[in-house]
């Protein structure tokens, strides 16, 4: 492994296949006919892509199609055998797993997750996909993190996402969870809005980028104490954030800044590096109930964030519901 913040020599790789060196590229997208031109190792859904995908003419066939085999069926069976049949299409060109989300409108009922999740598992199954190409995309709720706690029981693997706190990822290390998801992007939204016109770019790019920052943290904390947990960057920006968190063990990334990496050949450096983090002097955290929700109310970008982010999926996922009622 190459030392903390140690330049990587290219040569005639591009930055994308760079990266892929020591970071899983995985795939954010529903449009699963862009996936094959970057061969990601895995790739993610969400309801908004999802939703997006199925309204252009070269996906709609699939919600048509879905409709028709099961029209009778209960609107959430429909939309979970959509989300399948985009995931077995996705794994069908990645090696690696796909992520598919548990309706966000269940964020605060951990049985009622639970159940959602064991039967987007057996939808898979009953398709000949085996369980461990499967993740189950749940939001870092205090219910959502005790139902992913329950599922990694059952041998589904989960993957936490709308993550924008340190308590939210200590809480899933503690219930060790398979995956996290922060989201950079939308963290470094957030404290942009708020500094207005004092904000000043040039400052707060590469490792001063707050989204680029919370990684890091969770990064330093997981590999300090051995957590298990993998850590994946979400909701990028731009290509620096992309390229500030080299090293991490995954990055999802959307085609637009695939293609972007794919292009450049400019020097890469491994900015985050395992081994460094365990000589770090870190305080070890735990979390109960009322702590949890303590200190996410006390970081106003998460609760902010957090809330947003199920509105918006939630959202979609009505709008989802409409076109499958429709079809």
């Amino acid at each position: 492994m190459l030392a903390a913040a140690a330049r990587f020599d290219n040569g005639d790789m591009n930055q994308l296949d760079a990266l892929k060196q020591f970071t899983t590229v995985v795939a954010d997208t529903g449009d699963f006919r862009q996936i094959e031109a970057f061969q990601p190792q895995d790739a993610t859904t969400n309801p908004s892509l999802i939703l997006k995908a199925v309204q252009r003419p070269a996906y709609r066939s699939l919600l048509e199609e879905t409709v028709a085999a099961y029209r009778g069926r209960a609107l959430d069976e429909l939309t979970d055998r959509l989300l399948v049949r985009f995931g077995c299409e996705i794994l069908s060109i990645v090696p690696g797993r796909v992520s598919t989300e548990v309706d966000a409108r269940l964020s605060f009922n951990a049985s009622a997750t639970v159940t959602r999740a064991q039967r987007l598992i057996e939808l898979y199954q009953a398709q000949g996909i085996r369980i461990d190409r499967v993740l189950i995309k749940v939001a870092a709720t205090w219910e959502g993190i005790q139902a992913a706690a329950e599922l990694e029981r059952q041998g589904i693997q989960t993957n936490l996402t709308l993550l924008f706190s340190p308590c939210q990822a200590v809480l899933c290390g503690q219930a060790k969870v398979q995956l996290i998801s922060p989201f950079v992007g939308r963290i470094y939204d957030w404290f942009k809005k708020a500094a207005g016109a004092t904000w000043v770019e040039a400052e707060r790019t590469g490792c001063n980028d707050p989204g680029v920052q919370l990684v890091t943290q969770i990064f330093n904390y997981y590999k300090k104490f051995g957590i298990q947990t993998e850590i994946m960057g979400a909701s990028f920006r731009n290509v620096g954030q992309i390229t500030a968190l080299a090293g991490c063990d995954l990055l999802t990334i959307s085609p637009e800044l695939l293609a972007q990496l794919e292009a450049s050949k400019a020097p890469l450096v491994k900015a985050l590096d395992a081994q460094a983090a365990q000589a770090l002097d870190l305080p070890r955290l735990k979390y109960d109930e009322m702590s949890f929700r303590f200190a996410l109310n006390q970081d106003a970008m998460a609760t902010e964030k957090l809330a947003e982010g199920i509105r918006a999926f939630c959202a979609d996922a009505g709008k989802l519901d409409l076109l499958l009622q429709t079809a």
